[in-house]
């Protein structure tokens, strides 16, 4: 005999085919269909971003257009680092300039000061920063919200005060010059060089990135993302989770600072800690989409061509903070989840069909799938009682 349930929800009328319950029921042609359709089109996208990364050296006009992809990459690079801990945890930090700032000057420093090669000087400045950021995360991860926000502010600012008061150190408001690595290069060949190297490192972030997001820890972290108390009263270590990915965004984030000293050869403590490195950062993955492997690249892409060309058109005047603003203003009001969810739902639309909430199967279709998946066959038959159609299982 059917539940009660069951017999709710039958229709009414007369004796019909009976629709077999959900869990009987198997995804559409259609559906799975739509679903191979997207993967597809997502391993092109990927191929046709990398092929176009690739290519942009050769494709490039100008010295300057290939100096501007190299400075691109480098914020692609830095949002995609800044995502390890905005993305994961939603933790909005506007102190990663420092960390990068950081990473730049720990690499000319143990170049000028300590001799070390640039390479190995790059490498070792971003263990330090990371060594540096355990207790910066361990004092700055115990408060949340805007109060996280106003630390990250305060751990630049102190950066700034610090580089520009040690002279001696880091050359004050002078600057610092660093050696260029590859000194028989011509300026254009410097910067194919470096784009490449950047494209790597580019490379690694995402990487690490993707095997975080689909790792256990991963998981604990996407945990504290949407309810911080509940993953820790489920047993989530959070503060331990929190600091070992703030660590790892901090690593990230000091070779891609380590690196564009290399590249740009001048560092200026005004400008290496600067709040809108921070800000940019954050915009860059908003725009792109946080918890997408490939948002803060989209965003990075956008924010970075649209600066580069303001700054064309409008000097160093505030113009192109204006025209940037209003920019991440329109993509929040239309796409407040960032560009790649966006039309990843619009592509979900297109791709794959509607389907009604109750699909039916015939009798021999049910006992094919039973017969393939080792279970003994049923077979459904629609039984009209009370002008309610309902259905009963025999064991054949």
């Amino acid at each position: 005999m059917p539940s009660a349930s069951e017999t709710a929800a039958a229709p009414f009328g007369p004796a019909t085919a009976a629709a077999p319950p959900v869990e009987d029921v198997p995804a559409t042609p259609g559906g799975e269909r739509g679903r191979r359709l997207g993967r597809i089109a997502q391993v092109a996208a990927v191929l046709l971003l990398a092929a176009a990364v690739l290519a942009f050296p050769s494709l490039a006009p100008n010295p300057y257009v290939l100096s501007a992809g190299v400075v691109v990459l480098n914020y692609a690079v830095l949002s995609t680092s800044w995502n390890f801990v905005g993305g994961f945890t939603g933790y909005i930090s506007l102190g990663h300039g420092a960390l990068a700032g950081l990473g730049g000057y720990g690499t000319a420093l143990l170049v000028t000061r300590a001799g070390l090669p640039s390479f190995v000087a790059l490498v070792v400045a971003a263990l330090l920063v990371a060594a540096l950021a355990v207790p910066i995360g361990y004092a700055a991860l115990r408060v949340r919200g805007a109060s996280f926000v106003i630390v990250s502010i305060a751990l630049v600012l102190i950066m700034l005060l610090v580089f520009q008061s040690w002279a001696s150190l880091t050359g004050g408001s002078r600057g610092l010059v660093v050696p260029r690595p590859f000194p028989g290069l011509l300026r254009p060949e410097h910067h194919r060089v470096f784009y490449f190297l950047f494209a790597g490192l580019l490379g690694l972030a995402l990487l690490a990135w993707w095997l975080v997001d689909r790792s256990r820890f991963g998981l604990g972290l996407k945990a504290i993302r949407e309810d911080e108390d509940k993953a820790e009263a489920l047993g989530t270590p959070t503060f331990a989770y929190k600091l070992v990915v703030f660590v790892v965004s901090a690593g990230f984030t000091a070779l891609a600072g380590g690196l564009y000293a290399l590249w740009f050869g001048d560092l200026d403590p005004v400008f290496q800690f600067s709040i809108l490195t921070g800000s940019y950062l954050v915009l860059m993955a908003l725009l792109g989409g946080v918890r997408h492997l490939f948002g803060p690249v989209v965003g990075a892409l956008v924010v970075g061509i649209a600066l580069e060309y303001f700054k064309v058109e409008f000097g160093n005047s505030p113009l192109h903070l204006v025209a940037t603003g209003v920019l991440l203003a329109l993509v929040v009001l239309f796409m407040p989840d960032g560009v790649l969810p966006a039309v990843g739902a619009l592509a979900a639309r297109i791709l794959r069909p509607a389907q009604n909430s109750i699909r039916e199967v015939t009798a021999a279709q049910l006992r094919e799938q039973r017969r393939t998946a080792g279970e003994a066959p049923r077979q459904r038959r629609p039984v009209a009682t009370g002008g309610r159609t309902h259905s009963t299982e025999d064991q054949e």
